[in-house]
């Protein structure tokens, strides 16, 4: 590949308006091939997601094996995702992309291989799925924070929704692009697609060039300078010691365990309550997806996100969920649905932001490790507190309760962080006691 397409760097006049386009980051050229390579790795992505839950029930015969080999893969994500941010502030953050990806594919191709010539086997499925989650554990860093390098940062929100939607685009593209492959190469062909894909971004990587002013130019320094004197411990007692942090943490762990989930909760209200089908069900969720693309548009015209916009919208849409929850019909159901799945859209992609541009450049990767970790414990624990939840209160019950917990945490959430706010501190300068502004402020 030639590096002329990719290393020369675009940039507005200096002199030009501050944009509001969702499609602002695009304007640098890096970004553009950057959003290319990732559309294409996400394609490849689920079109072997689309076949893998199918290629290890026909290998195992066994539902058991297909959650085991899942969790396998995530477990790496609960327990050294921590180990993996770290990696990815030591590291030069290309080679280390370049590199993950690389041995990503890799693994994809020998899957395909071993599918191809009837090797494979329940151990060796295991081991793949848990050498995959390792290396997840550092490429998923990687990649974000290389993207986010690329711009500068009042234009990170753009470059974090425009890579929501080629997200979306890409799922669409290698949901319908397996059937193909399979239906005319067999299974082994979407392992193969998707190895093709993880070294065609790995290809692209080495030629990718920051914009002026991006995270890219500026905070190498200090990852050079300091990266090296902070341990793992260090990097976990800044996320503790961060109000703005903690706060995020809260507000997205509270709607990931009582909402979001709605694979499975609206799945059973349209089952159940509302008497629809399988039918019914796809059309809430192409509802869902729309909603989500627009979201992320949406939420891609932000400049200056924060952690009371990120509370704000959750707690609307938990109030959304529960008037969902109490929907006479179906067609009441997607009226209410589109805007509870943009307002969530929204709201991811301003908390995204926060977590990626808050932290000192030389801790992102750190930062996004235990967030890694965390998030994993919300998504083992998210479904079955809601499976007790319809248990115990039925499906509406469910979706009512968990909105309004939702909304009522964050209201508490935000009236505390009000209250202690008011409370003066005292700062110590020069030996002279002095008034000031409460430091916990950046949590706003």
């Amino acid at each position: 590949m030639s590096s002329s397409p990719v290393s020369a760097v675009s940039a507005p006049p200096a002199s030009a308006p501050a944009s509001r386009s969702p499609w602002r980051s695009l304007r640098y050229r890096s970004m553009r091939w950057w959003s290319v390579a990732n559309f294409v790795s996400n394609a490849g992505t689920w079109m072997q997601l689309t076949v893998q839950n199918l290629l290890v029930l026909q290998i195992t015969g066994s539902a058991a094996a297909t959650g085991l080999s899942m969790s396998v893969q995530a477990a790496p994500a609960l327990l050294i995702s921590v180990f993996g941010g770290a990696a990815v502030d030591r590291w030069p953050r290309k080679l280390t992309a370049a590199v993950s990806q690389a041995l990503l594919g890799a693994v994809a191709f020998a899957t395909a291989l071993l599918v191809a010539l009837d090797r494979l086997d329940v151990t060796t499925l295991m081991v793949l799925a848990a050498v995959t989650g390792v290396v997840a554990t550092v490429d998923g860093p990687a990649c974000s924070l290389l993207g986010n390098d690329l711009v500068p940062p009042e234009d990170v929100p753009s470059a974090i929704g425009v890579g929501a939607l080629v997200h979306q685009a890409g799922r669409l593209t290698g949901a319908a692009l397996a059937g193909v492959a399979v239906g005319f190469l067999g299974t082994a062909a979407a392992y193969a697609a998707n190895g093709l894909s993880f070294l065609f971004v790995a290809s692209v990587v080495p030629f990718l060039r920051p914009a002026r002013g991006a995270a890219g130019h500026t905070g190498k320094a200090a990852r050079d300078e300091r990266a090296d004197s902070l341990s793992v411990r260090e990097g976990l007692a800044f996320f503790a010691r961060r109000p703005r942090l903690l706060a995020l943490a809260g507000v997205t762990g509270i709607s990931a365990v009582f909402g979001r989930n709605y694979q499975l909760t609206l799945a059973v209200l349209v089952t159940g309550p509302l008497a629809g089908g399988a039918g019914s069900f796809g059309t809430v969720s192409t509802v869902l997806a729309a909603g989500g693309i627009v979201g992320a548009v949406l939420g891609a015209r932000l400049r200056r996100p924060s952690v009371r916009v990120v509370g704000a919208l959750a707690a609307a849409g938990g109030l959304l969920q529960a008037v969902a929850g109490l929907s006479p019909s179906l067609a009441v159901l997607l009226v209410m649905v589109l805007p509870m799945a943009v307002v969530e859209s929204v709201s991811d992609t301003a908390g995204t932001s926060v977590l990626q541009t808050d932290p000192p450049a030389h801790l992102r990767g750190r930062v996004l490790g235990v967030w890694g970790s965390i998030g994993t414990v919300w998504g083992l624990g998210g479904p079955p507190a809601l499976g007790l939840l319809m248990e115990l209160a039925g499906a509406r019950g469910a979706l009512v309760a968990g909105g309004l917990i939702i909304a009522a945490s964050i209201a508490a959430g935000h009236l505390l962080h009000g209250r202690r706010s008011k409370e003066p501190t005292a700062l110590r300068a020069e030996d002279a006691v002095v008034p000031a502004r409460v430091a916990l402020g950046t949590a706003a």
